[in-house]
């Protein structure tokens, strides 16, 4: 322990209130003022927005995400941590980087304030919100590609060259501890937004802006895909703008279904088309005019599916790609279920023969009458405790349920 007087202590000369050889005190180096200003590439008088858009371009080249020396990016946070803040600049500028205030945050803190970050003790304000909005895009567009023109609201700072000033009522947390009485003896802490900075955590005006972007659907996007524009959303206080988002979201088209790379309609032909043949034309979502066919002597059923090769939808990314254009024929039959005595029996000349059918001499002959499905659904449905009941008196005749059968023993 040291001790105040006039005689000191031997070899401590140059000290305040001690002793000692002259040629022995201590000379105080020189303050290096100028080191933070050298990392940022920044003059002494620079303004604050040169400082900050100095960081900008430093941090994005530097930051260890994208490639840059972590060491170089530390440096560079460090020193706009200082120089962003008037107080720590200005003792700074007097004294060197001692004289700085400290536990202001650290590299990660500056990062996720300036650009969004995902520090894990990150303090003050981040990115800002990111603005989502579903896009509604006709099948042709998503075949054809098309550029969507979109008026998007977000909120920025009123004066871009103005540097948001920690609100130092919520210390730039964005909401404060209060104690409220809720009763006789009885008080309650709760955490309520800050009133003077509006929860932004910092104080700074703000303001609406009205933005055209325009979205760009590219040949073969899927339904669900997303189309980013970065740092066009709310814009923080003291940070960057959160990104837009559009979602696509595929409409229904009339004629096409979308699977994959695939497109299927379906098509309804007659009788005579599944027998002797069909051709039709279908216009596709580019608006060309397909003429399709089936082979000469193809019968077709009604589960027919055939496919027109190359005709579906293009890959996203390598657009002269293109999936299957698949069509299942749905044949309808005469409406009224008849046909007319002289085609009736032209189709059968023109028809193999069919198959002879030897009847008994005691076999009794009927016709079959239309059936309806619905009229029985509901007869079951109305008399259904009858049919149980029936059912399980034929399961115990036959020993399936119920008391077991047994046999006498004589």
């Amino acid at each position: 322990m040291f001790m105040g007087g006039g005689g000191g202590m031997p070899g401590m000369g140059g000290m305040p209130g001690m002793g000692g050889h002259p040629g022995m005190q201590r000379q105080q180096k020189p303050v290096d003022t100028s080191e933070y200003y050298d990392l940022l590439g920044v003059s002494k008088n620079a303004t604050e927005s040169e400082i900050k858009k100095a960081f900008r371009k430093k941090a994005l080249k530097e930051h260890p995400d994208r490639g840059g020396d972590a060491e170089k990016f530390k440096k560079a946070s460090e020193a706009y941590e200082v120089l962003s803040d008037a107080d720590k600049r200005q003792l700074y500028d007097r004294h060197g980087k001692e004289g700085a205030e400290r536990g202001g945050g650290d590299a990660g803190d500056v990062f996720s304030s300036m650009f969004g970050g995902r520090g894990g003790r990150s303090r003050g304000p981040k990115k800002g919100e990111d603005l989502v909005h579903p896009l509604k895009v006709g099948l042709d567009a998503l075949y054809n590609g098309k550029v969507f023109k979109l008026a998007i609201n977000r909120q920025v700072q009123q004066d871009k060259d103005e540097t948001p000033r920690k609100c130092q009522q919520c210390d730039g947390k964005g909401a404060q501890m209060k104690v409220r009485q809720i009763g006789p003896g009885m008080l309650q802490q709760c955490q309520v937004v800050c009133d003077r900075c509006k929860g932004q955590c910092y104080n700074v005006k703000m303001k609406k802006e009205r933005k055209i972007l325009k979205v760009g659907i590219e040949k073969g996007m899927k339904n669900g895909q997303k189309i980013k524009f970065q740092d066009e959303g709310d814009q923080k206080p003291g940070g960057l703008p959160g990104d837009v988002i559009f979602t696509v979201q595929m409409k229904e088209h009339k004629v096409f279904t979308r699977k994959g790379p695939h497109l299927f309609m379906n098509k309804s032909i007659t009788l005579s088309e599944a027998l002797c043949g069909t051709k039709f034309v279908v216009e596709h979502l580019d608006g060309r005019n397909l003429v399709i066919s089936t082979a000469p002597g193809e019968v077709l059923t009604p589960e027919s599916v055939k496919m027109v090769e190359g005709e579906g939808m293009p890959q996203h990314g390598n657009p002269f790609l293109k999936g299957n254009l698949v069509v299942k024929f749905n044949i309808v039959f005469p409406a009224d279920g008849t046909l007319d005595v002289k085609a009736l029996a032209a189709i059968k000349s023109a028809l193999p023969t069919a198959p002879t059918v030897e009847v008994p001499e005691d076999a009794e002959e009927h016709d079959m009458q239309p059936f309806d499905a619905d009229a029985a659904q509901q007869d079951y449905a109305q008399n259904r405790s009858a049919y149980e009941s029936d059912d399980e008196e034929e399961g115990r005749g036959r020993g399936g349920g119920g008391q077991p059968v047994q046999c006498a023993q004589g």
